[in-house]
């Protein structure tokens, strides 16, 4: 199974920006809102690419892509972990991070993006982690 990783390495550079930027920016200024803004977004753009890679990535492991295109995405992270790409440790996490992302579709609030902003430095070490993870596996398969 072959799958481009360079689409979530764009992902994670823009929501690492943002979250520079963001850092440098003082607060209740337009430019804090804009860049907070843009780390949300760039937090939602990450983990669906990364779910979407991911998904790819088990395929192998089903008997029909069929199978894995039913999956939910918490089942897509479960399935990962017992298959070797991603840590036990992190689907919790990634739930975490859907649970998350699920909340700022119907709260666009000053609070979720607060709790949102709370789970970036961690979200981008994982999401690092993964898109590594991806690639490794991308290059076993292709031997």
């Amino acid at each position: 199974m072959t799958y481009n990783t360079d689409y979530l390495t764009r992902c994670i550079q823009t929501l690492d920006e943002s979250i520079e930027r963001l850092l440098r920016a003082e607060e209740n200024s337009m430019d804090y809102e804009i860049f907070r803004n843009s780390a949300v977004k760039s937090f939602e753009l990450t983990l669906e690419t990364a779910g979407k890679l991911l998904k790819k990535s088990i395929k192998p492991y089903f008997a029909t892509n069929k199978a894995v295109d039913k999956l939910y995405f918490k089942e897509v992270f479960r399935y990962a972990a017992k298959h070797g790409l991603i840590h036990v440790d992190e689907v919790e996490r990634w739930f975490e991070y859907r649970d998350n992302r699920n909340n700022t579709a119907h709260d666009y609030g000053e609070q979720f993006a607060t709790e949102t902003l709370r789970l970036l430095p961690q979200f981008v070490i994982d999401a690092k982690n993964l898109k590594k993870n991806l690639d490794a596996a991308a290059a076993r398969s292709s031997r």
